[in-house]
């Protein structure tokens, strides 16, 4: 901003010795602060010695002026560059700063010291040049304008042309082309003298004349406004209002008086004292209104003392109250339902209890069939594992392995007759007996361990700290000792390998999941980072691919590859259990929340299904391996059955349909059925149970 600064204050001798024009500047200017283009004009005093020689400094320069035509301005502003270079910057921001800016060389433009009003006007009366001088707060300096500055600011006031050689009448120079010219000059409209009326149009209004005397063309009839209008009438039915487009909503009628308003209603109608006085302690919500009482004649019946006040309410429920027109749809509810096929055409599934193997004496955590299903194995809290046969219900076989089983698995395999089982730290890999000679001594060859001496490589000894391969004498089997408790064990297709995990912290997740080889007694860790702490896993029925299921979603692992695969995001506070369907393609997790969530793979990584079913704990949920069925068990003491068809065109979606719910077991210490698992050739279903029962459920 720069600051222009002209001051008509002075000693009265000088101030008579200036010309007008220059008087004229100063009445302009002085008093008020002029601003043109970021030029700020202060009054201040001047004084001027010599008005002559100013008169002819600036005849001089008008001659000069006149000879050279338009001179560049001696100012220094257009000269020298601008010292400070901070640009466009607010000189506000350098308020309590020492400095304004930097120069060209980077340095800092130190502030000068200002003078106080006083030594600024005493010093403003001295110099009679003051009134040319305009302060720059930009370099923070004083700049001097020029005679010929001041010329063209004068000039400008009085609204001239500020340049001397510009000539207001300069002579009219025609530069239109008169010779040889085709176009007029105007377009303007022919003159209403040169009108000449149509004959044709003539006789045409004539037909349009007799047409209306005869009656052919008849006009349409002015509107009469009514009279009189209906006052009670309802707004609904108004015409004006709906032939201007608006939509609009008449406000609704108030309730109508009934008998109990009648001045001498029914002894019906009229309450008693006791129910008076029960409306003195109803909410105020719930009080009646109107009381109704009984008048022998209308000349008795008193004013209504609320008649104001609900008056002024209803006028506020009419301008306050937002209305809006709502489009109803008559549809059927019925017809918003999903057609799904009648449960009677789904059938087999389980529905009936049929069977119950009583003889453990604690929470049944585990069963698990065997694979021709004559068999089921069930391991229990109170450290014992029992295989019972399937059709009778009589137990053959018990093991005692003194602490809590959590999980047991058959080998898929029909030709080893062999149960994993994890009890604590340790997983048992045990004989059962059954089958041939030449497939005991298979098993007997299998669950041989040979006690090697310690190697020497590094990596060796890693796997053997991390689980520990031993003969267990007193079961006849295989002890596999970790170090940390065993949740859960899970066989591959073919019968050699099965994983284990164990839920510990993050920071030992990546030892939480090994997976075993029976035949060479190797156990390896996975090669992949889990990301958070893992719940459950399981192999794929057909390819070479392992589940991995943590706490809020499933990461599905390619192992020839060694990379993943896909991830599925379920959603869920918690992930409790997963099941893979025998095609591959799809897969159910059950969560904490009592949610169900159905993954199809081959669609995307969001669940294609979410079923809220139960309303506590998921436990466990389990696909049939021939029948189109899949279940679900939970805390509430329940098993969900439900209908689920995957086809082989990739076009439709599989159908889900809910078929039934099996109830039977009781509750203890809050938990409910613990696990379920379907016949491998039945459509039968195994539930055992917190009671220590085990049930199973036909068709």
């Amino acid at each position: 901003m720069v600051e222009l600064k002209l001051s008509e204050t002075g000693s009265g001798a000088e101030e008579s010795e200036f010309s007008e024009n220059e008087q004229e500047i100063a009445n302009t200017s002085g008093g008020d602060d002029v601003s043109t283009g970021g030029v700020e004009h202060a009054p201040q005093d001047h004084g001027v010695t010599d008005n002559g020689d100013f008169q002819q400094e600036e005849d001089q320069n008008e001659s000069d002026e006149d000879r050279h035509g338009v001179e560049e301005s001696d100012s220094s502003e257009d000269e020298v560059a601008p010292l400070n270079t901070v640009g466009e910057v607010p000189l506000v921001w350098y308020k309590d700063e020492e400095h304004i800016g930097y120069d060209i060389t980077g340095k800092k433009i130190k502030k000068k010291e200002r003078q106080d009003k006083l030594d600024s006007f005493l010093a403003s009366a001295d110099d009679s040049k003051n009134w040319r001088k305009i302060y720059d707060e930009y370099n923070d300096e004083e700049v001097e304008l020029t005679p010929h500055e001041t010329k063209l600011i004068r000039k400008l006031l009085k609204g001239q042309a500020p340049h001397a050689n510009f000539d207001p009448y300069a002579p009219y120079v025609d530069w239109f082309a008169w010779e040889d010219s085709k176009h007029p000059l105007s377009s303007a409209p022919e003159p209403k003298r040169r009108f000449i009326p149509s004959k044709w149009e003539t006789k045409k209004v004539v037909q349009y004349v007799r047409a209306i005397r005869k009656g052919l063309i008849k006009f349409d009839k002015p509107k009469e406004e009514p009279r009189v209008y209906h006052l009670w009438g309802d707004d609904s039915s108004s015409k004006e209002k709906a032939a201007h487009g608006l939509a609009y909503i008449p406000a609704p009628k108030p309730k109508l008086p009934g008998h109990d308003e009648s001045y001498n209603p029914s002894l019906e109608y009229i309450p008693t004292q006791e129910e008076i006085n029960s409306y003195q302690l109803m909410f105020e919500e719930d009080r009646p209104k109107f009381i109704p009482k009984r008048f022998t004649s209308l000349r008795s019946v008193p004013a209504y003392e609320k008649a104001v006040s609900e008056s002024f309410e209803r006028c506020l429920d009419l301008y306050l109250c937002p209305r809006a027109r709502k489009k109803r749809i008559n549809i059927d509810p019925e017809s918003l339902k999903p057609k799904l096929p009648s449960r009677k055409n789904l059938k087999p599934y389980p529905t009936t209890c049929y069977l119950e193997y009583r003889g453990h004496k604690g929470a049944v955590l585990s069963i698990s069939t065997e694979a021709s299903g004559e068999w089921i194995a069930s391991g229990s809290s109170d450290g014992t594992v029992r295989v019972w046969e399937v059709e009778t219900g009589r137990c053959l076989r018990i093991w005692e392995l003194g602490e809590a089983v959590q999980h047991v698995a058959w080998n898929p395999s029909p030709d080893l007759p062999i149960l994993a089982v994890s009890a604590g730290q340790d997983v048992f890999i045990l004989n059962t007996g059954f089958g041939n000679e030449e497939d005991q001594k298979r098993v007997k060859v299998l669950l041989h361990v040979e006690t090697h001496p310690e190697p020497d490589d590094s990596s060796q000894c890693n796997k053997a700290s991390v689980v520990g391969w031993a003969q267990d004498a007193r079961h006849e089997g295989v002890r596999l000792k970790h170090f940390k408790t065993v949740s859960s064990v899970e066989w591959h297709r073919k019968g050699d390998y099965f994983s284990t995990v164990m839920p510990t912290d993050i920071l030992l997740a990546i030892k939480a999941i090994l997976i075993h080889q029976l035949s060479k007694k190797v156990t390896q860790r996975i090669p992949f980072k889990l990301h958070g702490l893992p719940v459950s896993s399981t192999f794929h029925p057909t390819r070479s691919v392992f589940f991995v299921s943590t706490k809020k979603n499933v990461r599905v692992y390619d192992l020839l590859k060694q990379k993943l695969v896909k991830k599925l995001e379920t959603g869920f506070r918690e992930v409790s259990s997963i099941a893979i369907h025998p095609g591959g393609d799809n897969v159910i997790v059950g969560s904490r929340d009592g949610k169900m969530a159905w993954f199809d793979m081959d669609l995307s990584s969001q669940p294609y299904r979410v079923l809220k079913c139960h309303p506590k704990d998921i436990t466990s949920v389990a696909f049939h391996r021939s029948y189109p069925l899949f279940a679900s068990c939970s805390d509430d003491c329940t098993a969900y059955v439900f209908h689920g068809m995957v086809y082989s065109d990739l076009n439709q979606n599989p159908l889900i349909v809910p078929l039934e719910i099996l109830r039977g077991h009781t509750s203890a210490n809050g938990r409910g059925v613990m696990d379920c698992k379907f016949h491998p050739r039945q459509p039968w279903l195994f539930t055992a149970g917190a009671d220590s029962v085990i049930r199973l459920f036909c068709h």
